[in-house]
């Protein structure tokens, strides 16, 4: 049970970040290159890939290297996980 209660909190911590959400927005579209996925942000390279790490250690991205490509695909369990983790709650705080 502890795995799974740390997946989810890698995951509700990477959600709380509005770069990530905006990335994982972006990735929804389908996948895209990291200079791609940073265009849209005003932050220096080195900063974007700090949020890029923790959206693939959390498990909501992959990436694969093609030359000096490297390019981002979103991974949709996570969102499964996310979700069943929600509706099992619900009822409690609809109540």
């Amino acid at each position: 049970m502890a795995d799974k209660s740390e997946t989810l909190d890698a995951a509700f911590q990477a959600l709380a970040d509005p770069t990530r959400r905006a990335i994982l927005s972006r990735l929804g579209q389908g996948p895209a290159s990291v200079g791609e996925l940073a265009a849209p942000h005003d932050m220096a390279l080195t900063s974007f890939m700090k949020h890029l790490k923790i959206l693939e250690r959390s498990g909501w991205i992959v990436s694969a290297k093609a030359g000096r490509i490297r390019t981002c695909s979103i991974v949709t369990d996570r969102f499964a996980d996310v979700g069943a983790w929600v509706y099992g709650h619900r009822s409690l705080w609809e109540r």
